[in-house]
């Protein structure tokens, strides 16, 4: 289809397999298990199950956070989920999150475990089991909870909105590209006024809504998301810049950012983590 066709959506939409890009062999408009596999269990209370894409990213760098400030509970087993291979429709880890989405928690101090999915409830729940990253003032944690979920409600155009007709689709569409572009600068735009007179989202404490905005919109505005910074101008919102390196240089950053990553350079890689020392 040219860039000047109209499609004309049929009656009632079917499944065209062959349709879908690059993740068009893990699309599907049907949830569940596609085969039986028991997930891996560690020596650890926390099993984390999950690929070091950005909101993978939000959970390792939360549970680095956490030890280094010296909370020994939050000692984990982080397990690689393929998704690129359909790891996410085992029958296991659709168990723990019906959504087939990483990141996946499982709580096993709890008795019976607790299941944790979804990025931002993964943040809040460890930030409530360990008292840190999240503020207790009601005023400083509604300002921290507003970012949170700005960031979770905001990234589905930056990452299957920009992302996918940027740098994913089979075809470039001009209408697409420019539509889900001026969105992801306007939200660009919000944090770098906002970060204008703060040194981080809610003022001077570093907390949850960093973290999950950090994993997305620092590693965009550092070029490493979709090779889309020129395009996107991202060095002239510098507000956001300063804040990101300002969070990047982070000691637990810098190793959460590792943990189940098995692309670039090696020795940014670590497929699993199961001990401090594998960091090391």
């Amino acid at each position: 289809m040219s860039d000047t066709e109209t499609y004309t959506p049929p009656k009632v939409w079917t499944w065209d397999r062959e349709s879908g890009g690059k993740f068009a062999n893990i699309n599907r408009p049907v949830a569940g298990a596609t085969h039986e596999k028991e997930l891996p269990v560690g020596k650890h209370p926390l099993q984390l199950y999950s690929l070091a894409t950005p909101n993978g990213v939000k959970v390792t760098v939360m549970l680095e956070e956490l030890l280094a400030l010296g909370k020994s509970g939050a000692e984990y087993d982080a397990w690689l989920i393929n998704i690129g291979e359909g790891d996410q429709f085992s029958s296991g880890f659709v168990e723990i999150n019906p959504n087939s989405k990483i990141p996946a928690l499982l709580d096993r101090s709890a008795n019976p475990p607790i299941r944790v999915f979804e990025s931002g409830a993964i943040l809040v729940y460890l930030a409530e089991k360990f008292g840190a990253f999240l503020p207790t003032e009601p005023a400083q944690r509604a300002e921290c909870m507003s970012w949170l979920f700005w960031q979770m409600g905001s990234v589905p155009y930056l990452g299957g909105g920009f992302g996918h007709f940027y740098a994913y689709a089979p075809e470039k569409y001009e209408y697409p590209i420019n539509r889900y572009t001026m969105e992801v600068k306007r939200q660009l735009d919000v944090l770098d006024q906002n970060l204008a007179s703060r040194r981080y989202l809610c003022g001077d404490e570093y907390n949850i809504a960093d973290i999950a905005n950090h994993a997305w919109y620092g590693a965009l505005v550092a070029g490493k998301l979709y090779e889309g910074g020129e395009f996107l101008d991202v060095k002239s919102y510098t507000n956001v810049q300063r804040w990101m390196e300002d969070i990047r240089d982070r000691p637990a950053v810098k190793r959460g950012r590792r943990v189940n990553r098995v692309w670039g350079e090696e020795d940014n890689q670590l497929a699993e983590r199961h001990d401090a020392s594998d960091l090391d």
